[in-house]
Order: C-alpha cells, then sequence, then structure tokens
C-alpha cells in the first residue's frame, strides 16, 4: 500500500561450541514452524548466499592449516556482508522471520577471544552487521566442548575448525558466555539433556519473546 511501510522481520540467530547440537536443533525448529504454518527463511554463516558459500569452502577447508588469523577473521566478515546483502536484507526488509545458523557472536568468540583478535577489531571489520542488523534474538546452546564433542564422538576431520583443539574451543565457550553476560539479547539454553526436551526449551524461549 502506497505510503504504509512494512514493518521490518525478527531476526533470529542461534549459537554454540562446534558438535552441541545446533543443526539438530534448527531442523526440529524447522519442523515445528512449517508444522505450525509460520513462514520463515533458514540460512547459514559462513556462506547462505552463492558468493558466501564459496568463501566458506576456503574457511573450512582442511587443507588451509596455513591461514592466519586475521585472514580467517576477514573471510568470515567479508562472508557475512554478502550473506546480509543476498539473503539477509532483503528477506528482513519484507518483513520475513529470519533464523540464521551463526552469525557475528561467532567471530567475537572464535577470532576475538580464541585466536585473541580482540573485540575491538571484529566490531571494526564487522561494523556494518553490527550497526545496522544486531538480531533480536540469539539463541545460545550451552554446552561446553568437551561434551559436546563427545556427544559427537569427536572432531571432524575435514572440518578445520573442528581442528583446533580442546584447549582452542574451551576458549571460545569462555568467549560465548562473556558475551551472554555483556548482551541481553543473547539467551543461553542449556542442552545437556535429550534433543527434544531442548527443542521445548527453544519453543518457549521464541514464544516467550514474542518471537513466534
Amino acid at each position: 500500500m502506497r505510503g504504509k511501510e512494512m514493518t521490518r522481520g525478527k531476526f533470529i540467530t542461534f549459537e554454540g561450541c562446534e558438535g552441541c547440537g545446533k543443526s539438530t536443533q534448527l531442523r526440529l525448529l524447522s519442523e515445528y514452524l512449517d508444522k505450525k504454518g509460520i513462514d520463515y527463511i533458514l540460512t547459514r554463516e559462513p556462506g547462505g548466499s552463492e558468493i558466501a558459500e564459496q568463501i566458506r569452502r576456503i574457511i573450512l577447508d582442511g587443507k588451509n592449516a596455513d591461514m592466519s588469523d586475521e585472514c580467517e577473521a576477514l573471510l568470515y566478515a567479508a562472508a557475512r556482508e554478502q550473506h546480509l546483502k543476498d539473503r539477509v536484507i532483503p528477506a528482513l526488509n519484507s518483513g520475513e522471520l529470519v533464523i540464521c545458523d551463526r552469525y557475528v557472536d561467532s567471530s567475537l568468540a572464535y577470532q576475538g577471544t580464541a585466536r585473541g583478535l580482540g573485540e575491538k577489531f571484529i566490531e571494526m571489520i564487522n561494523y556494518h552487521a553490527i550497526h545496522d542488523y544486531s538480531p533480536d534474538l540469539t539463541v545460545f546452546l550451552n554446552l561446553p566442548p568437551d561434551k559436546a564433542f563427545s556427544r559427537k564422538h569427536g572432531a571432524d576431520e575435514n572440518d578445520r575448525m573442528e581442528q583446533q583443539g580442546l584447549d582452542f574451543h574451551m576458549k571460545v565457550y569462555k568467549g560465548y558466555l562473556a558475551l551472554a553476560e555483556k548482551y541481553p539479547r543473547i539467551s543461553p539454553v542449556d542442552c545437556s539433556g535429550t534433543k527434544t526436551e531442548t527443542n521445548a526449551k527453544i519453543i518457549a524461549l521464541l514464544e516467550s519473546k514474542g518471537i513466534i
């Protein structure tokens, strides 16, 4: 309708350490939303659009073991910018619910904390995403990496990030905990129980926040 602005859609992100069960929980949430007839877009980072997926393959390729920490962080930021432009921004501007597997908090926890690059550097290279497109809610699947890797029977030998070692992933986990203390939009969800129990907690959280 002429002269009437469309309400911007909600932007929900999911975060957590490797092996915490994000893929499973996003699948279960998708099944729930489909059953309820709730429209949404499910996407991921790095990736989510054609060019961003190409960058993803470079980042995660186990053969790229010599990649510098700064290069890694900049590639994530580049993929994020392209993904925003191609997929997230158009959907939000159309009033759609966007659910994203990882976003800028991953960069803050992995590269900012665990790699030691610092929060200011990550914020600087991700300014556009942070400034204009902060999530309305971030669901943090709270499971320590030692328990997560035990649950998935070890790290994926073809995934460069999973192969960083337990000490690295413990730093990532501590980074997430610090972010959850700092930003009220981040809601930790204890996922030490069954996948069904965790799914119920996530749905209850989304309902309590008025997302669904």
